[in-house]
């Protein structure tokens, strides 16, 4: 622990801090992605390390990434992983997300992915070729994941499914459900594939339109819904929650604000502009924390602790039928969950009020 720790007030000092750094981005521009749609950044591995030390002297534990996107997206991977761990208190085993971009183009990522004890990985598609090309916004990602799936398996890291689903697409999730018996997935006892709406903010809140509806959840092929329930463990009715009017009914009788969405150990997002956000929603403007070059560690850690941005205000201070009048659509057939459509709420009324 760094000796100016213990001369700091208590309340001043995280116990868990994570800190991620978007070093590199993404090589995609995903229709559903609830992070959005910044640009690539191009940080260096001393912009990571100078990362570090600006928070270390507020947390008891910290924790530092070099993405929030796609991981292992660079090519010095290896070297950055190392350095994640020379730099956190403690490491996190490696998450079951990889970057197919990297696997697809390098032949040691599989195994070195093995080397680090990872077991299963998920692959997200949206239906076919043409469809999860588009939902992508790469040409090549569809062919790229079946790619993989074979060489995954060979060094004992079972591809999983991630299906994003909406009412355009949803016809195509046989082409799932195909895929895995085309691949000799489905015959394995362990396979796992799940569907899902996703969240509706970020570069995913423009697909509001087209969002599914108990409908459309009946047209969904028996064995992605078998899978899914397995799991997920619930039935496929709470995957997908409730209808937008069925929420604006409840919320429309709550006078309470939504309170903190700010849940658990700390984690900040620092963009490609330095800018910081919490682990909340896509990051914008009406979340923004502070700058960590301009502001400093210590105002973005006091905003983050005293939720003091117009968003996280909001969430404190606002009455959920206020905001639910406002921005909510009680004839929607539109299925959320509650912390989807809540976030969903806001992100709509800071908008509208010319916070972004």
């Amino acid at each position: 622990m760094p000796e100016n720790l213990n001369s700091m007030n208590p309340s001043h000092v995280f116990d868990r801090l994570t800190v991620c750094l978007d070093m590199a981005g993404c090589p995609n521009r995903c229709l559903h992605c609830w992070l959005g749609h910044g640009p690539n950044g191009r940080f260096s591995t001393e912009d990571l390390a100078w990362t570090a030390r600006q928070f270390r002297p507020f947390a008891r534990s910290l924790e530092v990434f070099s993405w929030y996107r796609e991981p292992d997206f660079r090519a010095d991977y290896r070297a950055l992983w190392e350095l994640e761990r020379s730099l956190s208190d403690g490491k996190t085993p490696h998450f079951e997300l990889m970057s197919t971009w990297r696997a697809a183009r390098d032949a040691d990522y599989i195994p070195w992915l093995k080397g680090l004890g990872v077991r299963a990985v998920q692959l997200t598609f949206f239906g076919g070729r043409v469809v999860t090309d588009r939902y992508t916004g790469r040409i090549g990602a569809y062919d790229e994941m079946v790619s993989l799936i074979e060489p995954l398996r060979r060094h004992g890291i079972l591809p999983r499914f991630q299906v994003f689903v909406n009412r355009e697409n949803i016809d195509q999730m046989g082409e799932i459900v195909q895929l895995a018996r085309r691949t000799g997935l489905a015959d394995e006892p362990a396979f796992r594939a799940f569907v899902h709406a996703g969240s509706c903010d970020g570069a995913n809140e423009a697909l509001y339109p087209i969002r599914v509806t108990p409908e459309d959840v009946q047209r969904l092929p028996e064995p992605l819904v078998l899978w899914t329930e397995e799991h997920l463990k619930r039935p496929i009715s709470e995957v997908f929650g409730r209808t937008e009017a069925e929420w604006m009914k409840r919320l429309l009788d709550d006078s309470r604000p939504i309170g903190s969405p700010l849940e658990g150990p700390a984690v900040l997002y620092v963009d490609a502009d330095w800018d910081v956000y919490p682990n909340v929603t896509a990051p914008r403007p009406a979340w923004r924390l502070g700058n960590l070059r301009a502001d400093g560690a210590q105002t973005v850690l006091r905003r983050y602790r005293e939720q003091d941005t117009p968003a996280l205000r909001i969430c404190r201070e606002m009455p959920v039928n206020q905001l639910a009048a406002a921005c909510g659509d009680a004839n929607s057939q539109r299925l959320f969950t509650r912390g989807d459509f809540l976030i969903y709420l806001v992100n709509r009324y800071v908008r509208g009020r010319n916070f972004y």
